[in-house]
């Protein structure tokens, strides 16, 4: 095989295997038909969250008599804006325990396992008013999660550990906050690492594709972790775009050429 046969092999093979189509880089596919598909599977995926092991929840009980609401609620700690910090958040809020209960101070344990937050504030209403409350005491409960927790690591722009002060956070919304995908991560083949009493899973979800809408692990849970893997181009070195490739491409042929001319001249 001689010089010039070998350089336009080299040449093909580099600009072949360099570049990141756009395919891999769209997220949900770029299809007209898809349309229809996308508003059927984000109605499909508006479901309530339901509580599970683990998450931490804020709870404001509201009342006329404000004595009697003291006595239900640990000490507030909040800034000049009336929003909790997060380390009070931690410290003041109710963590749902392995068997899936909370604590409240005077009514004691409630199992929240599986309840929607609209479940658990009609739940601890049903019991205040029951109890200790009048109904012209105008008694409001308002339940929350304490913020959505998450990590995202691997191909994005800035790595972190993130909280989410909502009470849904999709896995677009996830990696938005951590600065989006590179040019060189793998948008095909997301990591959803999720914790679950008996230890933690790993899932997978494909961006490029409309049917992550309809995936399970679209919307993400408390202490998720999110894993983007690097496309084969990282580790080849060769450059993203065609002009990254072509430049790569005239330096590996500069020094193809200079080590002939060196051998030739020994």
């Amino acid at each position: 095989m001689n010089l010039k046969a070998s350089i336009s092999i080299l040449t093909i093979f580099l600009l072949l295997s360099s570049c990141v189509s756009n395919k891999d880089m769209t997220y949900f596919g770029e299809e007209e038909s898809d349309k229809e598909l996308i508003e059927q599977s984000i109605k499909l995926n508006e479901k309530p969250y339901r509580i599970q092991v683990g998450d931490l929840l804020s709870i404001s009980i509201k009342s006329t008599d404000k004595k009697l609401v003291a006595m239900f609620q640990p000490v507030s700690n909040e800034n000049a804006t009336g929003l909790q910090s997060e380390q009070s958040l931690y410290y003041n809020g109710f963590t749902v325990s392995k068997h899936g209960n909370i604590e409240i101070p005077i009514l004691g344990k409630m199992n929240v396992l599986a309840y929607t937050l609209d479940e658990v504030e009609a739940s601890i209403e049903k019991k205040l008013l029951d109890e200790y409350f009048h109904k012209q005491e105008d008694l409001f409960i308002v339940v929350k999660l304490a913020g959505l927790r998450f990590t995202v690591t691997g191909e994005v722009s800035s790595t972190g550990i993130y909280t989410l002060y909502q009470d849904r956070v999709n896995i677009i919304e996830a990696l938005a906050s951590a600065g989006d995908i590179t040019d060189v991560g793998n948008r095909k083949d997301i990591l959803i690492i999720r914790q679950y009493p008996q230890g933690q899973k790993i899932h997978h979800i494909n961006l490029t594709n409309v049917e992550a809408f309809n995936s399970p692990y679209y919307y993400l849970q408390p202490n998720d972790m999110v894993y983007v893997k690097p496309l084969k181009q990282k580790s080849l070195g060769t450059g993203t775009t065609l002009v990254q490739s072509i430049t790569t491409v005239v330096t590996v042929l500069s020094l193809v050429t200079s080590v002939l001319v060196l051998s030739r001249n020994l």
